[in-house]
This record gives structure tokens, sequence and C-alpha cells, in this order.
């Protein structure tokens, strides 16, 4: 990661998906939210975070079959919440299309509806494309997930910051570029 030593702000993303970004099933995510439009093009509001692991609104049909194994039904939020990845944002993607999905459907993990979902969610706003590079912790934090890191938001400010200190990629350097110029072709051939 660049020069950063702790992070106290996280990124809310359903825990099977923190999951495929720390077993390298997939390198991207999708948001409607949490982007930002600046000089020069689009930014997210932070381009390096934890990620804080949701369940309440996780769907297993929304999900592929050989990652039902990772999904864990909940009505509630649990008590607390473990923090093992950091992200870094190499790349945001404007989405233009519903068959640039299609085309980079190996890389990932959910299913039709769910990016169909995400495409007719508030249309008038652009889907963007995420491609993160994900960092282990050296060890897992356990927080208490308060009520303030309650809501529907993306961005959840810590009360504490979380060492990065020596996190390690979760792919190697030459598989994380393998990996993202097959998804960048792969979009740009279904545009």
């Amino acid at each position: 990661m660049k020069e950063t030593t702790s992070l106290n702000i996280a990124l809310k993303e359903w825990a099977v998906t923190a999951r495929a970004l720390r077993e390298n099933r997939q390198i991207i995510l999708l948001r409607k939210g949490g982007i930002m439009e600046a000089i020069g093009g689009f930014q997210m509001e932070h381009d390096q975070f934890l990620l804080f692991p949701t369940y309440l609104h996780q769907s297993e049909k929304m999900l592929k079959p050989d990652v039902h194994p990772w999904y864990e039904p909940a009505t509630v939020e649990p008590k607390e919440i473990r923090i093992d990845i950091a992200c870094e944002v190499t790349d945001i993607l404007r989405l233009k299309t519903r068959e640039q999905m299609n085309s980079i459907d190996e890389f990932h993990i959910w299913t039709d509806p769910l990016i169909d979902m995400r495409f007719n969610y508030k249309p008038q706003n652009p889907l963007y494309l995420l491609i993160v590079r994900a960092y282990q912790l050296v060890e897992a934090v356990t927080i208490d997930n308060t009520p303030a890191y309650a809501g529907c938001k993306s961005w959840v400010p810590l009360s504490e910051a979380i060492s990065t200190v020596a996190v390690t990629p979760t792919m190697s350097d030459s598989a994380f570029n393998s990996a993202r110029e097959k998804v960048l072709a792969g979009l740009y051939s279904g545009s």
C-alpha cells in the first residue's frame, strides 16, 4: 500500500464479497455511492480503506454457487466486526453497458439478478467498477459494532485507527497485474 501506517476509514461491503477479495476470487467492487467528481475525472472519497463486512443484506440467490459455502445468513448485524483486509483502489471505471459485466462474468461472485439490481437502482446515477488490491492485515482486529456504524452508508469512520504496517498483498504482483489486465480487457471488449 502507498505510504500509510494506519487507516481509520472502512468501506461497508458484504462479508462474502470481502472474503472473495481476501481469497483472490475477485479483485472488483461495484459502487454507485462513495464516488465524487473531481478535476480530471472521478475519484473515490478514499482510495485506501479497510473492509467493514456486513451480513444483513447478503443474499445467497445473488451469489454464484461456488461461493455459497461462504454465505452466512443473518437477521441482524453482529455485535462485533472482524476487520482483516485493507484495500487500495487501482482503477475506477464507469460502466456504460450491462454487457461489460457479462464480459467479465468469470471474474466476480455475483449472479445476474444482483448485477441487474445494481444497474437499475437509481438509474440516473452511474455505476462504477473499482479494481482493488487487497492486503491482509498482520493481525485481524475485532471492534464493537456500535450504533455509529449502523445504517445504509458506504463509509464508516472508525473510532480508532487500525495499523496497516507490514500488510501483505493477498496476490503476488504478477497475479494481480494479470487479473487486472484480464478484467480491463473484458470490460473494453464488452463496451
